[in-house]
């Protein structure tokens, strides 16, 4: 369901929208390419706060010997189940 909601924008950007619709047509509406840049931007939080969560837990050292024993106990297994 789409809602009707209306934001101040900066003419420069509503101009650049404009622009990207009509002239290089990277999206069929202006709405459009708004939603597909909001959705690209609360992405691109997620993929940072995923790697923020990651990189916290690398320094976790139980998560690290369980990631170790996890590996040795998995060594073989592609060998087991790849054809050669």
């Amino acid at each position: 369901m789409k809602v009707k909601r209306t934001y101040n924008l900066s003419e420069q950007t509503v101009t650049t929208v404009r622009e990207m619709v009509e002239q290089h047509h990277v999206a069929p509406t202006q709405d459009a390419l708004v939603e597909m840049a909001l959705t690209d931007f609360f992405m691109a939080l997620r993929h940072d706060n995923e790697a923020r969560v990651f990189r916290e837990a690398s320094k976790d050292p139980e998560l690290a010997a369980e990631l170790a024993l996890l590996e040795a106990e998995f060594a073989t297994a592609d060998r087991e189940t790849w054809p050669e």
